[in-house]
């Protein structure tokens, strides 16, 4: 596959590059997601200029989005399935893109550490909650792995994804990481407490 875009049409979506015109969409998956608290490690009071900083990566890392055609998706609101170093969230109908195009989700990927640890990667993604079930954060990471593989990493690394967010760590378990190693009530979850974040690893 080539990285820079992924067609999936049978699915409804195609998963590209991110644009800058591409963020009102991406905020509006994003927002809802850093204010729950619940699964990134982001402080929950991130401002929007703070955040389209943090989001949008340089190369070797990359910024993409699922985006698919047609009227937002708004009917159903659960909870999502998402990010390695975070997840899934926000609420209503699906983020614009143009017109014409709806963000369903969007990823990042970027060099896990500098010097002798930048040949492994680190990615995070978020999906709308209205897609949900559809294999959307599978697909954005399985999009994120060809472009790691492809941008010359050797590995890719997720720091944090927090122990009780079960649908994302199977979700990731299916794509090949496994479990690492779990730091004991490193996460504070505003419901459940104190709860570990799992260090999941995968070779490309």
């Amino acid at each position: 596959m080539n990285a820079s875009t992924e067609l999936k049409p049978a699915a409804g979506w195609e998963i590209r590059e991110a644009r800058p015109e591409d963020w009102p969409g991406i905020w509006a998956i994003l927002e809802p997601v850093i204010r729950a608290g619940e699964t990134f490690t982001w402080d929950r009071d991130t401002a929007e200029d703070e955040a389209r900083a943090r989001w949008f990566k340089q190369a070797p890392g990359q910024t993409f989005v699922a985006v698919g055609s047609g009227s937002s998706p708004g009917d159903r609101t659960r909870g999502g399935t998402g990010g390695a170093d975070g997840d899934t969230g926000g609420a209503g109908g699906a983020g614009r893109a143009t017109d014409a195009e709806a963000i369903l989700g969007t990823g990042e990927l970027h060099p896990n550490q500098g010097g002798g640890g930048s040949h492994v990667a680190n990615a995070g993604y978020m999906v709308h909650p209205a897609q949900v079930g559809r294999g959307l954060a599978r697909a954005l990471c399985a999009y994120s792995l060809d472009a790691a593989r492809e941008a010359g990493f050797r590995a890719m690394q997720f720091n944090a994804v927090v122990e009780s967010n079960a649908r994302a760590v199977a979700a990731w378990k299916s794509m090949g990481f496994e479990v690492l190693a779990t730091i004991p009530e490193a996460f504070n979850h505003p419901t459940l407490g104190y709860v570990g974040l799992h260090v999941m690893y995968r070779k490309l």
